[in-house]
């Protein structure tokens, strides 16, 4: 396809204004956004809004919602009833997004569900369940960069898409030409606009993660970092019992510009700033922030010299773990984490007798282990990443009910005379400190997409068939690959772990460290300097 019939059938003025000047430009640039196309994967589409096929606009998000329509209803017998349900985020043109998808689902003669307005991403993964929908579609870049905007997917048992379905859905995608997708009309009887009240179930839900109730509420500050979670926060701490949170008011209105924020992830050093002075300056407890779709959890706490620290993900996985095996009973008890996370829920799920879990990065594939597991009852699951499930539902990271738990901990705790710090002293008694530190490695800029991969893996292979004997003075003790998740451990002398894990669409690696009662980093920088070692011995 070329650039000037992609102009012809681009509906936005502004990307048309954009597509232009790229036509009357260098060539470079509009070659790079006509190279390819996105590629579906097991997180949907996420990318730059912008003109062309590498970019997230009307046209990609029309070929995508036609693409799914026709896999659901190849796929899921009684989609036509069923239907498909459609949120969306606060982001550049998540709205209109999310609307030509609801025009592209009707037009296939499926249902339609349009969420009333921006909301939570875990509202829209709650609401597929409560609907009993076929399939689900998020518009939502969750914590990227301004810029940027994505498309999410779901099927009916309520957990993100994992492979082979995301190769399957690609495949439907790739049928469709982009330029040329069937719409019904805004006013078509297949799209239901579903009323605000549609929201109220996910919050009501929030009474039952509540596990102490009768703890007094404390002072916590609070700030949806310009994204959509800030109202259902309220409401939720509401119903849950809880006073409500000081909220930073500058960040408390959704704003897809993120002013102030350059990269709107509370994981990223300085944007959780204005919130931790906020607690600071009412004498709040704890600090918190979701990130822009609101499934993600950040946390703060005071320390004994007045400073605030930003907790790593695990240590708030580590808090909520604690206070959901305390407060919970029974031998079909399961906690699920992935591999990167840290390895102390496996020590604390075998202290209180509870099944345990280890799965591939990613959420996706936690509520595909949950899946797997029918006879047992998921009482807690979390990735390092900030994602946290304190509730049977949503099968999917949810950083609203997981701030109404640790609001409550905070409450047990200074009811109990100690605080968020001193639960995690106590754990680091009982099972030993876990330090945890992570890194990423650059190799060669000049690579993008499959020729990245291809380039990691194959430093992968490099660092597996011939791996260090020691790293920073610590025997290498044994090397474990996980194929499956494209993953390799190093276990040292003294049970440090280190572990790789290769970026399937750019030319970097994540490494992550861990170990007890000692820095774990002098060694995960000599891992760091052997991988790129090996990548500059192979140039």
């Amino acid at each position: 396809m070329t650039a000037e019939a992609w102009l012809a059938a681009e509906p936005d003025e502004d990307v048309r204004i954009e597509l232009q000047a790229l036509l009357d430009g260098p060539v470079e640039e509009l070659d790079a956004r006509f190279a390819g196309r996105l590629t579906f994967g097991t997180a949907g589409l996420r990318a730059p809004v912008g003109a062309g096929p590498l970019r997230m606009n009307r046209l990609v998000v029309r070929q995508a919602a036609a693409g799914l329509a026709a896999y659901v209803a190849a796929t899921v017998p009684d989609a036509r009833q069923r239907g498909l349900i459609v949120g969306y985020d606060a982001r550049r043109k998540s709205d209109v997004f999310a609307l030509d998808s609801a025009r592209v689902i009707a037009a296939s003669g499926l249902r339609a569900i349009l969420l009333p307005s921006a909301l939570p991403t875990p509202v829209l993964a709650w609401t597929l369940l409560d609907l009993e929908a076929a399939a689900g579609v998020m518009v939502t870049a969750s914590h990227n960069p301004p810029a940027d905007n994505g498309y999410k997917v779901y099927l009916g048992d309520g957990a993100q898409i994992v492979s082979p379905r995301d190769v399957e859905i690609a495949a439907r995608i790739a049928e469709v030409d982009p330029l040329d997708v069937a719409m019904a009309g805004d006013g078509d009887p297949l799209i239901e606009r579903a009323d605000p009240s549609i929201v109220d179930p996910y919050v009501e839900s929030m009474r039952a993660v509540r596990r102490c109730p009768d703890a007094p509420g404390v002072t916590v500050a609070y700030t949806p970092m310009h994204g959509v979670a800030g109202a259902t926060l309220l409401r939720s701490f509401a119903v849950a019992g809880l006073p409500p949170p000081v909220v930073v008011e500058s960040q408390f209105a959704p704003d897809p510009t993120f002013p102030g924020v350059s990269f709107p992830n509370p994981e990223e050093p300085g944007a959780m700033d204005r919130v931790i002075e906020l607690a600071a300056a009412s004498g709040a407890v704890l600090a918190l922030a979701n990130d822009p779709d609101g499934d993600r959890l950040g946390a703060a706490v005071p320390q004994s010299d007045g400073s605030w620290r930003r907790l790593g993900g695990d240590e708030v996985g580590w808090l909520l773990a604690d206070h959901l095996l305390r407060h919970t009973s029974g031998d079909d008890r399961l906690v699920v984490t992935t591999l990167v996370s840290s390895s102390l829920l496996g020590l604390m799920a075998a202290d209180h007798g509870v099944h345990f879990a280890e799965t591939f990065t990613g959420f996706k594939w936690i509520g595909r282990t949950i899946l797997e597991h029918p006879q047992l009852r998921c009482v807690f699951a979390y990735e390092q990443a900030l994602g946290y499930l304190v509730a049977s539902r949503p099968l999917d990271k949810d950083g609203i009910s997981a701030a109404v738990l640790l609001a409550e901990i905070a409450a047990v705790a200074a009811e109990q005379g100690t605080t968020l710090q001193g639960r995690l002293d106590d754990l680091a008694s009982r099972y030993g400190r876990h330090i945890v530190a992570e890194r990423s490695v650059q190799l060669d800029p000049s690579l993008a997409g499959a020729n990245a991969a291809a380039a990691t893996v194959d430093r992968m292979a490099d660092l597996q068939g011939s791996p260090p004997t020691e790293l920073a003075g610590a025997a290498v003790v044994e090397v474990v690959a996980f194929p499956e998740a494209n993953l390799l451990r190093l276990v040292l002398d003294g049970g440090i772990r280190l572990q790789v894990r290769p970026s399937g669409t750019e030319p970097k690696v994540k490494l992550y460290a861990e170990a007890v009662n000692t820095d774990p980093t002098p060694h995960l920088k000599a891992l760091a300097h052997r991988f790129s070692s090996v990548f500059r011995g192979r140039r």
